[in-house]
């Protein structure tokens, strides 16, 4: 199946082709609330570019004004209909918007192709909820070239050990805690079918030095 995909990707920029065979799909999913959403029926090109892509847009409302604005963040998807955007520890104002006007849309960055997809964000703020999304995210982010994947997935693993085994957040664990704790969180799950954008996605509401 990875073969196949990694020869669909041939159409795709070099540098989302070069991590075609370090990325495998975090284990997570956002469809396991009591509410199941429809799945979507999405085109090839834009599941390989969910899957192995680090970046995406969105666009929501400024809750105070009502004004659009696009900032651009890093993300993991679920293998569905959902994806969930994280970064470093912090507040983000975003966040805010978000949970102020929850109707949004994701804009694909990498590929030939830009998508358009209506989507419905859902800030996560329970730790129990929150921690499984957070994993997935950081092990997605550890394949991210320049990173030292090893100590995160050494970071990864003892967090699951100490969660399996319901120990208490002493330690270094109370300091994983407190990292995870405030890292943003927020579920996107798709409402609507994906459009192609022309020209790509739409330039960000402010330009920053660097990505998230």
């Amino acid at each position: 199946m990875r073969e196949a995909n990694a020869l669909a990707l041939s159409h795709l920029p070099f540098p989302l082709m070069a991590r075609v065979k370090l990325i495998s799909l975090p284990t997570f999913s956002c469809l396991t609330r009591g509410a199941r959403t429809a799945m979507l029926t999405l085109p090839s090109d834009l599941r390989l570019i969910l899957e192995h892509s680090f970046y995406i847009r969105t666009t929501m409302k400024r809750r105070r004004s009502g004004l659009p604005r696009t900032v651009e963040t890093t993300y993991v998807w679920d293998g569905g209909n959902c994806v969930v955007i994280s970064g470093y520890p912090g507040k983000r104002d975003w966040v805010a918007n978000m949970a102020a006007n929850p109707d949004v849309t994701l804009h694909t960055v990498e590929g030939d192709r830009s998508y358009d997809i209506p989507a419905r964000a859902r800030v996560l703020r329970d730790r129990k909820e929150r921690l499984p999304h957070l994993l997935a995210f950081i092990e997605h982010w550890a394949v991210r070239p320049g990173y030292p994947r090893w100590q995160f997935m050494l970071f990864l693993r003892s967090v699951r050990c100490n969660r399996a085994l319901h120990l208490p957040w002493w330690g270094p664990f109370y300091f994983a805690r407190r990292i995870l704790d405030q890292m943003p969180c927020v579920e996107i799950t798709f409402t609507g079918e994906p459009v192609l954008r022309p020209g790509g996605p739409p330039p960000l509401s402010e330009q920053h030095g660097g990505r998230p």
